[in-house]
């Protein structure tokens, strides 16, 4: 079975009104449930940056390969979120 790891997801950046209340400073952390309360819109924008870094891929635009950022959907109210892969 391959490794796996949680994710921290944390707000880096909001503009506008996030309908979903998540502001800069609000952390998640992401295993093998959904945090309650996460945005249902911004976790389906998120989902395919947080597979990889769960289970040991990296993107190759990245510096850091245990990172990524990933902006919600909302193009009127961003909030822009850095996924990163906890190591212990």
């Amino acid at each position: 079975m391959a490794e796996s790891y949680k994710v921290s997801v944390k707000v880096i950046s909001q503009k506008g009104n996030c309908e979903a209340g998540h502001k800069v400073g609000d952390e998640w952390v992401f295993g093998e449930k959904t945090p309650e309360g996460f945005c249902i819109f911004a976790f389906s924008s998120l989902m395919p940056f947080l597979t990889p870094l769960m289970f040991s891929g990296s993107f190759p635009w990245e510096k850091d390969p245990d990172m990524t950022t990933v902006a919600c959907p909302d193009p009127e109210n961003p909030v822009v979120f850095e996924i990163r892969r906890l190591r212990s």
